[in-house]
């Protein structure tokens, strides 16, 4: 009877998401589950999404996205299809068959894994969970998590993983900004917890997504998202340290990766900047160096490399005030600054781990004074780190504010800034992007750093 039941609930599942007769529900309506709920809604299952911040809901009940990746047309054609609804009201979760954890998962102030939205999360799904259910975390984290936290609370309800419910792993691909991928069409690595469970997995997200990439355990696929990320951690590192050195030498480090990569073979460029942004590549590698302490195996390549980035404000700050001092002979204390970009990259208004609101900080804790300017982001929001920032509001790059500056720092190089006006009214610029070479503009008053 018991092996009866576990095929039947099985099956029952199974069929529901060959016929898209399945509801999937997203926890976590952030830049991964607005645009996943947006996928899993046009490839035919009904979504429900979940949220503890009411104000998200209200912006989605009238039809208005917070996400660039997810526009208002495309969000109200799901709404209007009856495909996509959302809610703060967790007791919805017994309603779904699917179930897909997309929250967020920062670090302590001492670089310790912060799992606390996991669990918070797991535990009110086991307090819906019912049998044929299907549990996915795709929330970053070290290996093991899906198996020894999320897996562990569900069963804390007696139900059994593999024969009552199912649980998997899949982790997010997300790029803001990306015009040439989107959640649809990124490969999409996936596992369970046993045949059936990955079974259920490649259905589900094959019936919304171009290409499914199955491995053979929860375990080995949070090793993946970890690996692409330690991965471009490490070779920004690189870059930078290559610019630190290279501009001692008198050597220009972006034509030096411009002539590199010219290169058809076994060489793949990466660039220098004023530090690390983003919720992936700053905070990803130091879960892998905090699981490794388990095994009493030193992670000193990652670890080396979060040193070299997290180093890069302060050392673009360093340069800043140098070029005041020999450029302008005024000390940084004595300088205003506008910091040109507050995103953590081009064309998009993600601030998440920003290295300009370090940047920000640095300069004032150096006595100096510091506005902004981003064309995506008019104020700087709350924040866990920078709660002192909340409220500043971005002032307008009219000629007249540019020359008003002792200098501008450019570390955002978004596309709509008009940088010619920017280059004839500036009295200094320190470009930690390159942009102004890019488009072939120079002069004497501009630094690289």
């Amino acid at each position: 009877m018991a092996l009866d039941a576990r095929s039947s609930t099985f099956g029952t599942l199974s069929k529901k998401i060959e016929t898209r007769t399945a509801r999937a529900g997203i926890i976590g309506l952030g830049y991964v589950g607005l645009p996943l709920a947006m996928a899993v809604a046009r490839s035919g299952f009904a979504v429900t999404g979940f949220d503890i911040d009411p104000k998200k809901i209200v912006a989605l009940d009238t039809r208005r996205s917070y996400i660039d990746a997810v526009t208002n047309e495309a969000l109200t054609a799901e709404i209007d299809a009856g495909r996509f609804s959302s809610t703060t009201d967790f007791a919805g979760l017994s309603d779904c068959d699917v179930i897909v954890i997309c929250v967020p998962t920062p670090l302590t102030k001492h670089r310790d894994p912060d799992l606390s939205f996991v669990e918070a999360t797991s535990r009110s799904i086991a307090a819906h969970l019912r049998p044929g259910q299907l549990v996915v975390l795709e929330s970053t984290t070290y290996p093991g998590t899906t198996d020894d936290i999320v897996k562990v609370i569900l069963e804390g309800t007696g139900l059994k993983s593999g024969s009552d419910f199912f649980v998997g792993f899949s982790p997010e691909r997300e790029d803001p900004g990306n015009q040439h991928y989107h959640t649809a069409t990124i490969p999409k690595v996936v596992a369970g917890d046993g045949a059936q469970a990955l079974s259920l997995m490649k259905s589900f997200y094959g019936a919304a997504v171009s290409t499914v990439v199955p491995v053979s355990s929860n375990a080995t696929a949070e090793a993946v998202k970890l690996t692409e990320n330690i991965f471009r951690s490490v070779n920004i590192a690189l870059v930078n340290e290559l610019k630190t050195v290279y501009a001692a030498m008198g050597i220009d480090v972006w034509e030096v990766i411009d002539a590199a990569k010219t290169k058809p073979f076994g060489y793949m460029p990466f660039y220098p900047g004023p530090g690390l942004g983003g919720h992936c590549i700053p905070i990803d590698p130091f879960y892998l160096t905090w699981k490794s302490r388990e095994y009493e195996l030193p992670t000193r390549f990652i670890e080396l490399a979060g040193e070299i980035n997290s180093a890069m404000p302060r050392y673009v700050v360093g340069k800043l005030a140098e070029a005041l001092d020999i450029r302008a002979g005024k000390a940084l204390s004595r300088s205003c600054v506008l910091v040109l970009g507050l995103a953590y990259k081009k064309n998009v208004a993600d601030i998440r781990e920003s290295p300009s609101l370090r940047l920000i900080e640095i300069i004032e804790e150096r006595g100096g004074k510091a506005d902004y300017h981003d064309p995506f982001v008019a104020e700087i929001p709350p924040t866990r780190e920078y709660q002192a920032l909340k409220g500043r509001q971005s002032i307008d790059l009219t000629p007249e504010a540019i020359a008003a500056y002792d200098a501008v720092l450019i570390a955002t190089d978004h596309d709509m800034i008009d940088y010619a006006v920017l280059l004839k009214n500036a009295k200094l610029i320190v470009d930690t992007r390159n942009v102004l070479s890019r488009l072939g503009l120079s002069a004497d008053h501009v630094i690289k750093a």
